[in-house]
């Protein structure tokens, strides 16, 4: 990796599109650029109208573009949802060297035979992310390289998708006149960004609730073990809020942005606010009390389904308890309600770089810090503008083909 690089990750959400511009300056990232639009032809985090979110993110990268004065050619782009799955795998070879040293040809091998396990045709390889090393029997190795040895293995984890899934994925960005420099399974990326090593190897959830859905992801043992995502999330509470003060979904939206509380308690009764009635011009008072009589309850449920979906994965007393990020964990009073409903140690993460302090941008972040960390031999896919906009290079049959790249690049992370 260069000394001055620059990463641009996309995170198509259900109600942003964000594209964030990093900086690797010696291995020190800065985040440069960020872009977002109103995330059209999403709903749940599933792609339902490709057009449409073409649209949303071309906007975004627009908006990253005029911010830094360069022009983005490629992406790293995150991938979750529900059709996301785990499983574990193992894979042996033997060191092909006559010194018996490991290099990254055998570590290459390795991955790849950890790679060969029966799939469903619907299914695909989204990457192997090793676990552990083993040479010679020996176990425990984070990096075999340089080690001596005949015999070397590797317990790795592989994570598949639905075709459908991940080509409509590439479809849309490819659409936007971009190309895929990899898909970055979010729910690691956030991980890798949001917890510490002592909270993965002692067991942790990271909760990512979005607009759209929820998305838990289990850390134990300083590995991803388990990941699920649940149809829920803000989106629901803005919904109850239009229903509840008979108003329409997009004034809900702003209320609750701008007013919005997660707990009674914590709701200050002397600040009102005028929403328009639904079917009429008239405008009626309501407090924050009145709002948060509304947004409590369906905060409550969402992190009661959190906490049953972690004790049905099996994970129920983990000693790290409970990280929250996402856009929805910003509603003032949300930390107090998940201490209370999950029962647990509770933090909300947000990333610590200038211009995206925020929980909602965690999941771009992350993948920037994870390709920075974890991704080599990499094209920085931006060109600087000129007065005259360059045209797209056409130089692309001699590169390896998206599906290639994305099969391929995991096996890197090591």
């Amino acid at each position: 990796m260069s000394n001055n690089d620059i990463i641009v990750s996309l995170d198509i959400g259900t109600s942003k599109v964000r594209a964030i511009i990093g900086e690797v300056v010696n291995g020190t990232i800065n985040i440069i650029g960020v872009g977002s639009a109103e995330s059209e032809g999403i709903r749940k985090g599933a792609i339902v109208d490709i057009d449409q979110t073409v649209h949303s993110i071309r906007s975004a990268i627009d908006h990253a573009e005029r911010m830094v004065g360069i022009q983005i050619s490629e992406v790293y782009v995150g991938i979750s949802g529900n059709h996301i799955s785990l499983q574990s795998s193992h894979g042996v070879v033997a060191v092909s060297n006559d010194d018996r040293e490991i290099g990254e040809e055998d570590i290459d091998r390795v991955i790849q035979a950890a790679r060969v396990i029966a799939l469903p045709p619907e299914r695909e390889i989204v990457g192997v992310v090793p676990k552990q090393y083993l040479v010679d029997g020996q176990e425990g190795i984070n990096d075999p390289r340089g080690m001596i040895g005949v015999r070397l293995e590797v317990e790795a984890t592989i994570i598949t998708g639905a075709k459908t899934g991940i080509h409509n994925l590439m479809r849309v960005v490819e659409k936007s006149e971009l190309k895929v420099a990899g898909l970055i399974l979010m729910s690691l990326a956030s991980g890798n960004l949001a917890l510490s090593k002592d909270e993965k190897a002692v067991g942790t959830v990271l909760v990512d609730i979005g607009a759209g859905a929820t998305t838990i992801a289990v850390f134990d043992e300083g590995n991803l073990v388990a990941t699920s995502t649940i149809q829920i999330g803000g989106e629901f509470i803005s919904n109850d809020i239009s229903i509840g003060l008979h108003t329409q979904l997009e004034i809900a939206e702003k209320i609750k942005l701008k007013y919005g509380c997660a707990s009674v308690e914590d709701s200050a009764p002397d600040q009102v606010f005028k929403v328009t009635r639904m079917g009429s011009n008239v405008e009626k008072e309501f407090s924050q009390v009145d709002l948060a009589n509304i947004v409590e309850p369906r905060v409550e449920e969402i992190f009661q389904l959190i906490r049953a979906e972690v004790h049905r994965l099996g994970f129920g007393n983990l000693a790290g308890g409970y990280v929250l990020t996402g856009g929805t964990v910003c509603i003032p009073g949300i930390l107090a309600i998940a201490q209370s409903e999950l029962a647990t140690s509770v933090r909300i993460a947000v990333p610590d770089f200038i211009g995206v302090r925020d929980p909602s941008y965690t999941s771009g972040v992350g993948i920037i810090q994870f390709v920075s960390k974890y991704m080599k031999n990499r094209n920085s896919g931006i060109t600087k503008k000129v007065a005259v906009k360059t045209t797209k290079k056409s130089s692309d049959s001699q590169k390896p083909g998206w599906v290639d790249r994305v099969k391929n690049f995991f096996s890197e992370f090591i």
